[in-house]
């Protein structure tokens, strides 16, 4: 097996560390990544761009926006050096966190949560007839990765509508796909609109004021994609009209969101402090996703979350 020269960045548990070493014997770890062969983390994308000697970065992250550049694909290309990311971490957790705001939502238990808080009434009336069922619903999830896809799988049981809107569309998809240029119409239809698109040129800013009016009215919003993708101060104004019938958002612009940001006291708006991704055992799994590529780098074999 060849000796390969390995940077590391992340921030690990002690058991994961010692996960990573064990897996690493026979390597060498090295502490300035422009001596580094292989990169794992959240590496300098300036040294990664300059140092020829890498061959493969992964970073610990189902997005990568630092990263998403063109120089910087044309340099890794032109090595012939590879970049993976962690959606394969991050998925499954993300998917059950949307799973789980899309329950609480229509079994009203948000608002169940603000009466124990006071007055401590017993609104039983109008919470069960403002229950719904997922059933028959219209999901449309914005954006199409490994964690659209999740979603689908755990959304089938509820027997929701899906629909799939992405940037290309490959006709393979498992859940009927649109492209992004044609949404209007399944954006105007659903019940619920996920929003899960990474943060670059194009989708900044995507859901404005006039995305918002054109959903369908009563429409719940969640976002677990990225802050920059939302006109946060539209918004909150879609709330405070009532056009959106909730927003629940695990990701903002900024993050930490101020105390004193306007989202946090919108009508029906719920917060999550980017923890969507989150599990105990995160560290490990990063491990281990990191040790099952190198494996197959060493193999030459096709590398999981591969981007380049």
């Amino acid at each position: 097996m060849p000796r390969l020269r390995i940077y590391s960045n992340v921030r690990l548990t002690a058991a994961a560390e010692t996960l990573l070493n064990a897996g690493l014997v026979g390597h060498e770890r090295v502490e300035d990544l422009r001596f580094a062969e292989v990169a794992l983390g959240q590496p300098d994308p300036e040294v990664v761009l300059s140092t020829v000697g890498i061959r493969w970065v992964q970073v610990t992250s189902a997005g990568y926006t630092a990263y998403d550049r063109e120089d910087l694909r044309q340099a890794l290309r032109a090595r012939g050096a590879v970049f993976t990311k962690s959606s394969a971490v991050y998925d499954i957790p993300c998917a059950e966190h949307l799973v789980a705001l899309m329950l609480a939502h229509v079994r009203r238990l948000p608002e169940a949560l603000a009466n124990q808080g006071g007055p401590r009434a017993w609104p039983q009336a109008p919470l069960r007839e403002r229950s719904r069922l997922l059933g028959g619903e219209t999901v449309a999830l914005v954006g199409y990765g490994s964690i659209g896809r999740r979603i689908a799988d755990r959304l089938r049981p509820f027997a929701c509508d899906v629909v799939a809107i992405r940037r290309v569309v490959g006709g393979d998809e498992p859940v009927p796909t649109v492209a992004l240029t044609d949404a209007a119409e399944v954006l105007a239809n659903a019940d619920h609109v996920v929003d899960l698109l990474p943060a670059n040129a194009s989708t900044e800013r995507f859901f404005d004021a006039p995305r918002f009016q054109a959903l369908k009215p009563g429409a719940v919003f969640y976002n677990i994609g990225r802050g920059t993708t939302v006109d946060q101060s539209a918004l909150v104004a879609a709330l405070v009209s009532g056009q959106l019938g909730a927003a629940y958002l695990d990701v903002t612009d900024p993050e930490p969101l101020p105390p004193e940001h306007p989202l946090w006291t919108a009508p029906r708006c719920v917060v999550t402090p980017h923890t969507a991704g989150g599990h105990h055992d995160e560290s490990d799994r990063l491990v281990h996703h990191f040790l099952g590529n190198l494996e197959k780098f060493l193999d030459d074999a096709p590398l999981e979350d591969r981007i380049i």
